[in-house]
Formats: structure tokens, sequence, C-alpha cells
């Protein structure tokens, strides 16, 4: 897949929508992706995150990505991990 077909694709946890790609992070040294940056629903983000405004955005270790965890459809990404789950693969985005 192309960088330019992960943007904007849904992002689903258990076929529950919980936001969209907004970019993607790479170890600029290892020439690796680490996250992609996802922009969460505003519902997802109070209940796991605890956030009280609209989407926040939060970057998703590949981690979860891993063969067997995830798989891309024509639809989005779908991770079998569930809402509960989210935050072991989540870290804030750090503005610079």
């Amino acid at each position: 897949m192309r960088t330019r077909e992960f943007i904007n694709r849904s992002v689903f946890a258990l076929d529950e929508k919980i936001g969209i790609v907004k970019s993607i992070e790479v170890d600029p040294e290892e020439w690796k992706i680490t996250h992609l940056e996802i922009e969460l629903k505003k519902d997802i983000a109070e209940s796991v995150l605890g956030a009280k405004k609209g989407g926040v955005r939060n970057m998703l270790a590949v981690s979860s990505l891993e063969k067997g965890v995830a798989r891309w459809t024509d639809n989005g990404l779908h991770l079998k991990v569930s809402k509960d789950q989210l935050h072991m693969y989540l870290r804030p985005v750090v503005k610079t």
C-alpha cells in the first residue's frame, strides 16, 4: 500500500469505529514506520482516555498492527484489540 492510501481511512477496534488515520510517523534513523496518528472519535477519546474535548489525536504504535492482530479491508484498518485495551497502544501527539 502507498502512504496516501492510509490517510483518512477508518480505524476499528473489534469492529467498532474508533477514529481515522491522519498521518504516519517514521523513525528517520531506522526508516521504519513507528506509529499511525489516529484522530479518535469524541466518545472513544472520552471512554478510553478520559478526554473531555472533541476528536483527540493519538499515536497508535505499530505493535498493534502485527500480523494476526490487525488487517486492512476496503473500509479501513481493523484491530483485534478491544476498546479497553487501546490505551496500551496509544500515546499523545507531541506538538513541535
